[in-house]
C-alpha cells in the first residue's frame, strides 16, 4: 500500500481490549504499519474473547488485521529499552494501561518524547488520566452505564440495558483515530508531538443528544421509551404478516405523511397534533397502531415494496445472515473475504469508508501472537542470537 493516505506511518499498539486496538486497526486499513505489541505469556485477553475454530480466535482475525505482531515485557528495563528504540521511528502510540503504569516503568510520556519529540500519544482509559476514578478499573460498559446510554435504552418499564457488543469501546475507538489525525497533523507542522488523553466515558456522551444542554436550561430529564422516540412517531419495529421485523422511521416531516398515507390513514395527517415530530411522538400509540395494523396484514416483501414505492423509510431487522445475503452491503463492498494463513478465506467487515483516490485495504487478517517478533526488533539492530536470548529469559 506505497500510495495509500497513510502509508509512512507508523504506529506502535501497545493497548489491550477493544477502544485502543480498534483505534489503531483504523490506521492500519489505510496503510499505516502497525505494530502491536503484547506480553510475551499474556497476550491481548481480546485474543480470548468470542467464538473459536479449532483454537484460533475469530474476533481477533478482524481485531488484529493489517498489524505485525511484536512480544516484549514492557514491565522490566530491557523490555523498556526496547520499546523506547522502537518509539525512535514511530509517529504513534496508542496505550491503555492505568495511569501511571507507563511512568512506573520508565517509558512515560516524558520518556517517550525524548526519544521522539514528534511521538503522537493516545492514552486510552475508562474515566481519563486525572479525577477521582482515575485510576479505577474500567471498561466500555461502565461508559454506557455512566453516559446515560443505559439509563435511556430499554423498554419504559423494565431495567436500565447494556448492549450486547462494545458500543462505547467502538465510539471511543472511533474518536481516538479521529483524535490521532488531528495530532499527527499538528506534529507534522510543528515538529512536536503531543498526549491525548481519551476517556471512554466521553465519546458516547457526546452522541446522546442535546440532553446536557435540555437539563441545564429546561430542567427535563429524558426517560426510556423503548423503541420509540421522543422526537418523532411513527418510529418503532414492526411485525410483518411473515413474522419478521421491519424498523421505521418519521423524522422528517415529509416522510411520516408518506407513510401515513401508505397505511391508509389521511385524516390522521390532517390532525394539527401531526404537523410536528414532537407533537407526533405524543400521539405514538395511535400512529403506531395505524402502522403496526397494516403491516401485519402484508408479506415482508410486499411491505417493503410498498414503502419503497412511496419513498418512506424502512429497513428490515436482520441477524448476521441478513447482513451477509443483503444486496445492498454486496453492492458497496461492506463484507470482504480475506485469505487467512490459520483459516483460509475470512469474511469480515471491510474498511470503514471508500475513498475514491487512496482507497484503505485489508492486507492480512489477525496474526499469531508474536509472529513478527523477529523481524521487527531486526529493524532496531536486535540480531537473531539476541532475540532467542531475550526469548530465553522472558524479555520478548
Amino acid at each position: 500500500m506505497a500510495d495509500a493516505p497513510l502509508a509512512g506511518v507508523r504506529v506502535l499498539d501497545i493497548s489491550t481490549l477493544f477502544a485502543g486496538p480498534l483505534a489503531a486497526t483504523f490506521l492500519g486499513d489505510f496503510g499505516a504499519d502497525v505494530i502491536k505489541v503484547e506480553h510475551p505469556t499474556r497476550p491481548d485477553a481480546a485474543r480470548g474473547h468470542g467464538p473459536a475454530k479449532n483454537g484460533v480466535n475469530l474476533w481477533w482475525k478482524t481485531l488484529g488485521r493489517n498489524k505485525r505482531t511484536v512480544t516484549i515485557n514492557l514491565g522490566v528495563p530491557e523490555g523498556a529499552d526496547l520499546l523506547l528504540k522502537l518509539v525512535a521511528d514511530a509517529d504513534i502510540l496508542v496505550e491503555n494501561f492505568r495511569p501511571g503504569t507507563l511512568e512506573r516503568w520508565g517509558i512515560g510520556p516524558a520518556e517517550l518524547h525524548a526519544a521522539n519529540p514528534r511521538l503522537v500519544i493516545a492514552r486510552v482509559t475508562a474515566f481519563g488520566q486525572v479525577g477521582p476514578y482515575s485510576a479505577r478499573p474500567g471498561f466500555g460498559s461502565l461508559a454506557e452505564a455512566m453516559s446515560g446510554f443505559a439509563a435511556l435504552t430499554g423498554e419504559p418499564d423494565g431495567p436500565p440495558t447494556l448492549p450486547p457488543f462494545g458500543l462505547a469501546d467502538g465510539i471511543a475507538a472511533l474518536a481516538t483515530s479521529y483524535a490521532l489525525m488531528v495530532a499527527l497533523r499538528s506534529a507534522e507542522t510543528t515538529g512536536v508531538g503531543q498526549v491525548i488523553d481519551m476517556a471512554i466515558i466521553e465519546p458516547i456522551l457526546m452522541l446522546l443528544g442535546g440532553q446536557i444542554t435540555a437539563f441545564d436550561q429546561l430542567g427535563t430529564v429524558q426517560k426510556r421509551t423503548g423503541n420509540r422516540s421522543v422526537n418523532n412517531a411513527p418510529r418503532n419495529v414492526y411485525r410483518t404478516g411473515d413474522g419478521d421485523w421491519v424498523a421505521v422511521s418519521t423524522s422528517s416531516q415529509s416522510i411520516a405523511e408518506r407513510v401515513l398515507r401508505l397505511v391508509g390513514r389521511d385524516e390522521l395527517v390532517d390532525e394539527p397534533w401531526f404537523a410536528s415530530g414532537h407533537t407526533r411522538a405524543e400521539h405514538a400509540d395511535v400512529l403506531d397502531a395505524a402502522v403496526s395494523t397494516w403491516i401485519a396484514d402484508r408479506s415482508t416483501a410486499e411491505v417493503l415494496a410498498a414503502f419503497e414505492a412511496a419513498q418512506a423509510a424502512i429497513a428490515p431487522v436482520y441477524d448476521v445472515r441478513g447482513v451477509l445475503t443483503d444486496p445492498q452491503y454486496d453492492a458497496i463492498g461492506t463484507i470482504r473475504t480475506v485469505d487467512d494463513d490459520q483459516l483460509g478465506p475470512v469474511k469480515m467487515q471491510n474498511v470503514l469508508f471508500r475513498l475514491s483516490e487512496t482507497p484503505g485495504d485489508i492486507r492480512w487478517a489477525g496474526r499469531p501472537h508474536g509472529q513478527d517478533t523477529a523481524d521487527v526488533l531486526a529493524d532496531i539492530g536486535v540480531t537473531p542470537e539476541q532475540v532467542t536470548q531475550l526469548r530465553e529469559r522472558g524479555i520478548v
